[in-house]
Order: C-alpha cells, then sequence, then structure tokens
C-alpha cells in the first residue's frame, strides 16, 4: 500500500490575534493534514485558508492562546548590503537563525511561469527553511524564505531567495478574501525590447517590452495601445522586459487604475488603464 508521507518546512505568524501563518505553497502543496508546531512545542491542526503557486505563497490558520507574530517591515525600504536574518527549520533541527546580507534585489526567472520580484541573500537557507522568515536586525519581517540554488541537490552556497513582505502580504489579503489570487490582465501579447529591435523601431531606451498584438475589448484595446508600441514604465517603475511587464501588471487586482508610458514614432505617451480580471 501507498506509504505515508512527511514533510517539514517553515512559516510566520503575522496575524495573532486572527492566527494566520504565512507559508510557502510548495511546502503544504498536495498535504492531506497540516500541523504547526510552535516554539513552545504545542503541535496544532492548521486550515489552509488559500496558496498560489504563482507567487509560492500559502495562508494557514490556526487556533491557540497566547500566540506572537512578527512585526511587519517594509520591503520596498530594502538597500543591498543591509544586514537580515533568516529564521526556520533547516534540515528538521527546529527554530534555527542564521545572518548575512541583502545580496541583490528585484530578481526574476528563478520560476519563469511564476511571479517574482524576489529578494536574494547570503543568509543560510537549506531545505527546511522554505516558508521562514526573513528579518531585518531591527526585528521586522522583510520576506518569506522561498528557494536556494543549490548545485548538484547540495544544500546552502550563499545564494537565497525571499519573497518580499509587501508582495506576500498582497497575496495573503486575496487567499483570505477569495480563496484565490485574481490577478490584473493588460490584453497584450508582448516580447523583450533587444538592441536590434530599438535599432529597428528608433528607439533610444534600452529596456522596454514591445506590443505583438491587442486583445479586442481589453484595457490595452481601450486605451488605444496598437502593435508595435514600446511600454517603458508602469506607474514611474522602469520596465526591463516582458516578463517585469508581466509581473508588473500580474501582480495588481483587478480594477486597480495604472499608468503605462510607451514610446510610439518616437514619441513618449501615457496612458490611463483599469486592469481587468486575468483569473488566478
Amino acid at each position: 500500500p501507498p506509504q505515508r508521507q512527511m514533510g517539514a518546512g517553515s512559516g510566520v505568524i503575522v496575524d495573532a490575534e486572527e492566527g494566520y501563518i504565512l507559508t510557502n505553497n510548495h511546502v503544504i502543496e498536495n498535504a492531506e493534514d497540516i500541523r504547526v508546531t510552535l516554539r513552545d512545542n504545542r503541535s496544532l491542526e492548521a486550515e489552509l485558508i488559500g496558496r498560489d503557486p504563482a507567487t509560492d505563497i500559502a495562508v494557514l490558520r490556526i487556533e491557540a492562546d497566547d500566540l506572537k507574530d512578527v512585526p511587519l517591515g517594509n520591503s520596498e525600504d530594502l538597500l543591498v548590503g543591509d544586514f537580515v536574518v533568516a529564521i526556520g527549520n533547516p534540515f528538521g533541527l527546529g527554530q534555527t537563525v542564521t545572518s548575512g546580507i541583502v545580496s541583490a534585489l528585484g530578481r526574476s526567472g528563478i520560476n519563469p511561469e511564476g511571479y517574482e520580484d524576489v529578494i536574494q541573500t547570503d543568509a543560510s537557507i537549506n531545505p527546511g527553511n522554505s516558508g521562514g522568515a526573513l528579518i531585518t536586525l531591527d526585528g521586522k519581517l522583510v520576506g518569506i524564505n522561498t528557494a536556494i540554488i543549490a548545485p548538484n541537490g547540495g544544500g546552502n552556497v550563499g545564494i537565497g531567495f525571499a519573497v518580499p513582505v509587501n508582495m506576500a502580504l498582497g497575496i495573503m489579503d486575496q487567499l483570505i478574501e477569495f480563496g484565490e489570487v485574481h490577478r490584473g490582465r493588460l490584453g497584450v501579447t508582448i516580447q523583450d525590447l533587444t538592441p536590434d529591435l530599438a535599432e529597428a523601431l528608433a528607439v533610444d531606451e534600452l529596456t522596454g517590452a514591445i506590443v505583438i498584438s491587442v486583445e479586442p475589448d481589453t484595457p490595452a484595446d481601450q486605451a488605444g495601445l496598437t502593435a508595435g508600441d514600446v511600454i517603458v514604465a508602469v506607474d514611474d517603475e522602469t520596465v526591463e522586459g516582458s516578463s517585469d511587464l508581466r509581473q508588473k501588471i500580474g501582480l495588481r487586482r483587478p480594477g486597480d487604475e495604472v499608468e503605462i508610458v510607451y514610446l510610439r514614432d518616437g514619441d513618449r505617451k501615457t496612458t490611463q488603464v483599469s486592469l481587468a480580471d486575468g483569473g488566478g
């Protein structure tokens, strides 16, 4: 007969009053039973509120007295070189603390199918740390540890990644409200702006996303975007390429108003777009 398997990961209590816990989707994916072991050794059954594979975030809920949550920080305030601490359950050892710095910000490409804008750190993150807290030296939560680069399946080599807490909290709000995530949709097919394409389109910008086609009756169509336009910014944030634009739009809620800056025939134009519902 099939054997039951057990897996161990980490989680962060972010709302002690309601008992909400942030963790990674891959920690609880396909789980039939989820139990949370607290620092005081209490073991509690957890309810899965919702999960989002695209950002690798899941929300659990437990019922218990005397819970403590981690104070929330602002991941937008992080700078490369800031000192951070990772807390988790590496290799099932229990609560373990490691330290390091923020190595880079805005990393993507870890999961090409996902929505990423992750923090890179050299604080030791190992199997079992997934879902744990990345905090600043003053104790503020700034990330949820999610992945490592480990050649040959080994342990930490100083390259770990965490979902920024601002992104995780936005996903959590939707999971609590809807049980799933509704993503914003613009309605365009895009590709990266390369040097050759920039020259062909007489564009001076080095980064951006070229609109290949526009779907009828979508926000992009209603805003007047057409094939050949080069989208270079969303709400004053530079668009680095097609995947970056996908993330900037997909991490917004349907109905959100965004400002799109694009180039057409050498002219810089701006339009306001109300995003459609792109589903989960």
